[in-house]
């Protein structure tokens, strides 16, 4: 705006002094003008970048102080930053040094402390970004994380680090076994009996039950770069079915976005995907497959219930939608083969962020959740995110207004059509006809 009246003065000053007219000595001026205000944009960006980096380095030494107040104030003001911004040229010779504080704050601090400094280690992967000090940050903190979730008691502490072992492992695990490790130790929180703790354990809170469903989703969904034994994944196909029954819709839903991805992965299907030559015994193989085959008519059943539930008085309504809204998907898809797919608009410069399968959609579920306020700047400007997500540029700016009429003309006719589509199926399961095909 400065610029702009600056350089309307000049115009006007030359109109006066020599009647309208403009020569090169005008185009001089400007271009001068120009240049100065080019020159000082760059001097303040520069200036911003380093005002910046002198704050951060501020609160990385913050963190060596003894006072746990101290700590917690400059873990909070670095979470605000990596959630803001892209910081990946701050971070590349430092993350080391951030690693090593983030894991002191879990070992010795308040669970204040602890819970920042895990959402800190989750957002220096999410930053750093798929190769080798991804997979360097996951080996030095998945111990630490791992004996946090044992030894602790505290409910949200537990989240917080769930979220943060889920995220270093997607990003930085390079073999099933380093994933299936960090799955164990989560499903070992979820569902206490599958580990070594035999005395009574303390019920997790629904909330945090839902959170740390979710979490192990998100890198449960990472298993499909692998072939698939199907009997290692009994136990919690069991557990999440019962979880259907909970009391808690958030849950439900949980359970439920769990349960699709072992439907997409084929698990309960027996897909090429799936690994039953692993399974030596012809006998152990036949059981195996009748106990996928039972629990997938136990987990539909329920599905179409859960797919059509009247809200009663005092129900979180909302929930209520999210619930009918994800197992009649999951039906759905069961029947067709056709996954729900997101269209998610970053902005008119950036486009669209899409996730086209269940494996996507629980990804960018999960992601949305952590990064919170974040996630739209990440999405445009992090590249973890545009690999991981289908990313596609609008490039409805440059149409002209008849093929935008005709874009649109087509997108609600689309959406109608499968409003219409969706509307039959809801109506044939409230009549009681659905019924899951026999394979």
């Amino acid at each position: 705006m400065v610029k702009s009246k600056l350089l309307h003065q000049i115009l006007c000053h030359r109109r006066k002094a020599g009647g309208d007219q403009f020569d090169s000595s005008d185009a001089d001026s400007v271009n001068s003008v120009s240049t100065g205000f080019s020159e000082l944009t760059l001097a303040n960006d520069t200036e911003y970048v380093s005002s910046q980096e002198c704050e951060l380095e501020k609160y990385i030494d913050a963190l060596y102080e003894k006072r746990g107040s101290t700590r917690e104030m400059a873990l909070s003001m670095l979470v605000n930053a990596f959630e803001g911004n892209v910081l990946l040229a701050f971070v590349e010779n430092k993350f080391i040094t951030l690693l090593s504080q983030y894991i002191n704050s879990i070992k010795r601090g308040s669970t204040k402390e602890a819970c920042l400094a895990s959402r800190a280690i989750g957002l220096l992967a999410i930053t750093i970004g798929a190769g080798s000090s991804a997979h360097e940050i996951m080996e030095e903190s998945v111990s630490r994380l791992s004996q946090a979730l044992i030894s602790g008691s505290d409910a949200l502490k537990k989240s917080s680090v769930l979220d943060c072992l889920a995220l270093v492992t997607f990003i930085g695990a390079n073999d099933l076994f380093e994933t299936e490790l960090s799955l164990k130790t989560m499903w070992q929180v979820i569902y206490p009996k599958s580990g070594p703790n035999v005395g009574p354990v303390k019920k997790l809170p629904p909330t945090v039950l839902a959170a740390a469903i979710s979490a192990w989703s998100f890198l449960f969904t990472t298993v499909s770069s692998w072939k698939i034994n199907p009997d290692n994944w009994k136990e919690a196909i069991s557990f999440l079915s019962t979880l259907l029954e909970d009391n808690d819709r958030s849950v439900r839903i949980a359970a439920g976005e769990a349960i699709s991805i072992f439907f997409e992965l084929g698990i309960l299907d027996q897909n090429e995907q799936v690994d039953t030559d692993s399974i030596n015994h012809e006998d152990l193989k036949h059981g195996v497959l009748a106990y996928m085959q039972s629990m997938k008519a136990k987990i539909l059943f329920k599905a179409n219930e859960l797919s059509v539930e009247a809200g009663g008085k005092g129900t979180d309504k909302k929930n209520l939608n999210d619930q009918r809204d994800l197992f009649q998907k999951i039906l759905d898809y069961v029947q067709t083969g056709e996954c729900p797919e997101i269209s998610l608009k970053i902005s008119n410069k950036h486009g669209f962020l899409r996730a086209s399968t269940w494996t996507q959609i629980i990804q960018l579920n999960f992601l949305k959740r952590f990064l919170g306020r974040g996630f739209l700047k990440h999405a445009q400007d992090n590249e973890l995110l545009h690999d991981i997500f289908d990313f596609a540029l609008d490039n409805s700016e440059s149409l002209s207004s008849k093929e935008k009429k005709i874009s649109r003309s087509e997108g609600d006719k689309g959406r109608t059509r499968k409003m219409n589509e969706d509307r039959k199926l809801a109506q044939e399961r409230k009549r009681g006809h659905f019924i899951p095909r026999e394979e």
